[in-house]
């Protein structure tokens, strides 16, 4: 499936031929000896496998949002740290996106024709995550007419956050209903996600509508609290993520070619270390995950951070700086997670602290999700009680909730940086490195490929317009800070 044509701006592709010709043509040129469509659950698992390689990577995460969140710092070739982007990079981003939604949409064709409601639901859900993560990145782009190549829709029109992230949240109870409607279609052996557990399925879609229900708690707080209280009210119709063994990860097979992409970057280089406002902040929390998500520095052996974003003559040496842990860095077997069930008890304390009806206490969750957490890490289950007791004890603050969030989303940057967008916690300030003054804040946003400048600039041109710098300028909807810039 790595040989699947495509082309960009959210147009078309060519799955072998999902999309036909004339009736006429397939009824002369039929071989026996070569299929002409491509399984659903072969193309649901290359779009699994896309994603996670290519946009969980050293270039789709590592450089840039996991540096904007204050993550991991680099130590060499700290370009795309302080904001100096390839357009290549940018433009194999944009073109990743495309061609996963599209190979879903088609997934989700080929299982209505079918009459295959779970495969129709999982590709579904997987998409929607992936227009979520495109959004966030983005902010306004190709959506309600996007995918529409094959119909002859080649220039895209844009449409707006604000439209897009309500027809996420329907989408996904959508796709929720229909996994509760019982068939027994099964999704096959390229379900490389769950291996066709069903029940994680609805976890995952459930727990990503709360994920972005949260998101725009802040702007659209009737729309988030329905979402919200209708899920936390009726767990038997949408059950969420409870355990680590619901948690949403793909995990490699390390062979080549299939490692995990932080360890197969970072087994043969060491410019990517840990950033200070991480270490410092574990540090500060005498945290038992400092020792599982960093090394000691080969200088001294002790914990040391580097600040995110320093010019050239500043950058450290990669022995003063703590390297990324073994969990995350070490495993070419290792895992690429796009949703912990920590994140949902997370989310269900922050709305338990708006004053929102989800069954359960703001202590209570919280205090699940950091022990889902350090057990996700393997910290002991008295060194957990320890800490729920002194330094992570609830407070009932909600700075204390983002950073715990913030704390264990690690590995998965993009996600990070949209929760510092929203919350500022931790505060950080733009990267001292950067060519571009005047910035008290990391990115709101990621640059538009040169694409869309040259090839969509009719549709695109509004919206390029709203953008400052590349990277800032008009925010996020769901972004209510005041004074950034």
């Amino acid at each position: 499936m790595k040989n699947i044509i495509f082309n960009g701006l959210f147009v078309s592709v060519l799955l072998l031929s999902l999309g036909s010709c004339t009736k006429d043509f397939e009824e002369i040129n039929t071989n026996p000896n070569a299929p002409t469509e491509a399984p659903a659950s072969n193309v649901l698992a290359f779009a699994i496998q896309d994603h996670a390689a290519n946009v969980y990577d050293s270039w789709g995460l590592m450089d840039e949002p996991a540096t904007y969140s204050g993550q991991i710092a680099k130590t060499a070739y700290v370009d795309e740290s302080r904001y100096q982007f390839r357009d290549g990079t940018v433009e194999n981003n944009w073109t990743y996106v495309s061609r996963e939604l599209k190979n879903l949409e088609l997934v989700k064709m080929q299982a209505r024709e079918q009459g295959n409601a779970n495969m129709e639901a999982a590709s579904t859900i997987f998409q929607t995550f992936i227009w979520q993560y495109a959004t966030d990145r983005w902010r306004d782009l190709p959506f309600t007419t996007a995918l529409q190549g094959d119909e002859g829709v080649i220039l895209q029109e844009y449409s707006t956050q604000e439209e897009i992230y309500p027809e996420l949240l329907n989408r996904l109870k959508t796709a929720a209903d229909l996994l509760n409607q019982g068939s027994i279609d099964e999704l096959g052996s390229g379900d490389i996600l769950f291996s066709g557990d069903l029940d994680k399925w609805k976890k995952f879609a459930n727990s990503l509508r709360l994920r972005v229900a949260i998101r725009i708690s802040g702007i659209a707080p009737d729309l988030a609290r329905a979402n919200i209280e209708e899920i936390a009210g009726n767990p038997t119709q949408y059950p969420v993520m409870e355990s680590n063994d619901d948690n949403a990860f793909v995990w490699w097979p390390g062979t080549q070619p299939y490692y995990e992409p932080w360890a197969d970057a970072l087994l043969a280089r060491v410019d990517y270390g840990s950033s200070a406002t991480m270490i410092n902040t574990l540090k500060d929390l005498a945290d038992p995950r400092l020792a599982v998500y960093a090394k000691p520095a080969i200088s001294d052996g002790q914990y040391r951070g580097a600040v995110v974003g320093l010019a050239d003559a500043n950058t450290p040496n990669p022995n003063t700086i703590s390297n990324i842990g073994a969990r995350f860095a070490d495993d070419r077997a290792g895992f690429t997670p796009f949703m912990r069930a920590s994140e949902v008890q997370f989310i269900l304390a922050e709305a338990a602290l708006n004053g929102w009806n989800v069954g359960v206490s703001a202590q209570e969750a919280y205090e699940a999700g950091v022990r889902l957490s350090l057990e996700e890490n393997e910290i002991s289950a008295s060194a957990i009680s320890a800490y729920l007791a002194g330094n992570g004890k609830w407070d009932n603050s909600k700075t204390t909730l983002y950073l715990q969030k913030w704390i264990s989303l690690f590995k998965n940057g993009h996600e990070a940086w949209a929760e510092t967008r929203r919350t500022d916690i931790p505060l950080m300030s733009a990267a001292p490195g950067s060519p571009y003054p005047g910035h008290n804040r990391p990115p709101f946003r990621y640059p538009y490929p040169t694409s869309e400048t040259t090839l969509n600039g009719a549709n695109s041109a509004p919206f390029v317009a709203e953008v400052e710098d590349y990277f800032w300028g008009k925010k996020m909807w769901w972004d209510t800070r005041a004074n950034v810039n």
